[in-house]
């Protein structure tokens, strides 16, 4: 059962980091969708139109792509966590049906009216269309990770005589604390990946000297909008949820740390590698005492190290963990270096014109999509090796006939055919973006090109 609970667990990580490629850009780029039509609502200005237009264009593709890879995860609850869902369906089953049945329905019907019916919605109906979208989408985020929050924090529930767990309080379930503050950073991080996808576009249209009005609408937008949510990731949301993680998964917060022993007034690592058989840190660049003031806001506070855990109870991959942490950590600090810089230039008037800051903000794209994957890995290995922190384990939750061999064949079936999707977003979004925000003037100006070269 070893190899085939490694071949499940691998499987599963393979789908859903593959699929939230998608859903972070769709919730991010959504809300910056209300922006873009806000704009063009107060102002009457015909370019917030098209831009919306254009935004809605790429939404459109990442939101099928999201569809198309999501599906196949519920069906593996089944498959492959059969277990598992036969013991909490009576939980998780209520947040992923809501997620389902009201958010995903909102998000994709009104995401067809946004698409198709501007011009008989007319200016406020469609703002609301798109309005509506950003809620779907929202809502939608929040359920999912409410499910997810459940299985960190386990509250609102009670053990049936039958072994299974049931639902006890609903309300309990949908404002977990654990839920609240996860689905704050999970959002401010899908934010800062549509802030970073739309100002890199936005450079790269300035730096090529092509649709350069819309250019400078997307850098501001997205430096505006993303300056903000790159600090709110860093305070409040993610000084709580580290706060909570040393509450209530004590042992996950040291292996995140590198802090295999007790100390007082423990210090904040920056850098360092972790040497789970000697337990050890090597070679430690740390900022004395700031883990115990910024975990307890004691300088001289205990912090307790995994030795004080049952070994059977430490996270399976701990530098794993570790690592993604501080590279979730690294990340989020470059955001705020990068957006605070953007932000001061487009204040003096100097970010349009400097190009070396318009290239940085453009080779950042893939950046934010590394942080959020980084976080998600973070919060699911932390977890380890609980499947429902406390309850159960996650060796216990795999579909017991189900075998490696079976496993291992669909998951290259699924390498496979992600790979092939992969390719053809990145055909599909690169078109958009080469058609630009203003499809007619993009053909006059190809029209132009062979006249030029003659």
């Amino acid at each position: 059962m070893s190899h085939a609970l490694d071949v499940h667990r691998w499987h599963f990580a393979f789908t859903i980091t593959f699929h939230y490629i998608f859903p972070q850009l769709t919730m991010g780029l959504a809300l910056l969708l209300v922006y873009l039509k806000t704009k063009a609502l107060r102002t009457g200005d015909e370019h917030y139109n098209r831009a919306a237009r254009f935004w809605a264009r790429i939404f459109g593709i990442n939101f099928a792509l999201g569809v198309v890879t999501g599906i196949p995860m519920e069906f593996q609850f089944g498959t492959n966590w059969a277990a598992f869902s036969r013991t909490a369906g009576g939980v998780i089953g209520q947040t992923l049906a809501m997620e389902g049945v009201f958010s995903f329905f909102l998000e994709s019907s009104f995401l067809g009216i946004f698409l198709f019916g501007e011009k008989r919605l007319g200016r406020m109906g469609h703002w609301f269309s798109g309005f509506a979208v950003f809620l779907g989408s929202w809502l939608s985020g929040f359920f999912i990770v409410a499910t997810d929050a459940w299985m960190q924090h386990p509250v609102g529930y009670r053990m049936a005589a039958n072994g299974t767990i049931e639902l006890a309080s609903f309300w309990d379930l949908l404002l977990n604390r654990w839920a609240l503050w996860q689905y704050a950073h999970t959002m401010l991080g899908a934010v800062q990946t549509g802030c970073f996808v739309m100002a890199a576009v936005g450079a790269f249209y300035l730096l090529t000297k092509r649709d350069e009005a819309y250019g400078r609408t997307f850098v501001k937008a997205g430096v505006l909008v993303g300056v903000i949510a790159a600090v709110l990731q860093l305070f409040p949301s993610g000084d709580a949820q580290g706060k909570m993680v040393a509450e209530q998964q004590p042992a996950t917060l040291a292996a995140m740390e590198g802090l295999f022993h007790s100390e007082q007034g423990a210090a904040l690592v920056i850098l360092g590698q972790p040497d789970v058989e000697k337990h050890q840190l090597d070679n430690p660049l740390a900022v004395p005492k700031m883990l115990s003031f910024l975990t307890y806001k004691k300088w001289s506070a205990n912090v307790r190290g995994l030795e004080d855990f049952p070994r059977d109870q430490w996270p399976d991959y701990i530098p794993l963990l570790y690592y993604s942490y501080h590279v979730m950590v690294g990340l989020g600090t470059i955001f705020i270096g990068v957006m605070a810089l953007a932000a001061l230039l487009l204040w003096r008037g100097k970010l349009y014109e400097s190009r070396w800051m318009l290239w940085g903000l453009m080779l950042c794209v893939p950046l934010p999509y590394i942080a959020n994957t980084a976080g998600w890995m973070t919060a699911e290995l932390g977890r380890q090796p609980w499947l429902i922190y406390g309850l159960m384990r996650t060796a216990a939750g795999v579909s017991p006939r189900v075998g490696g061999g079976n496993v291992l064949f669909t998951l290259i079936g699924f390498m496979g055919m992600y790979s092939v999707l992969a390719i053809l977003w990145l055909f599909l979004v690169w078109r958009e973006i080469e058609l630009g925000p203003d499809p007619d003037e993009s053909r006059r100006r190809s029209a132009e090109l062979p006249l030029a070269a003659d």
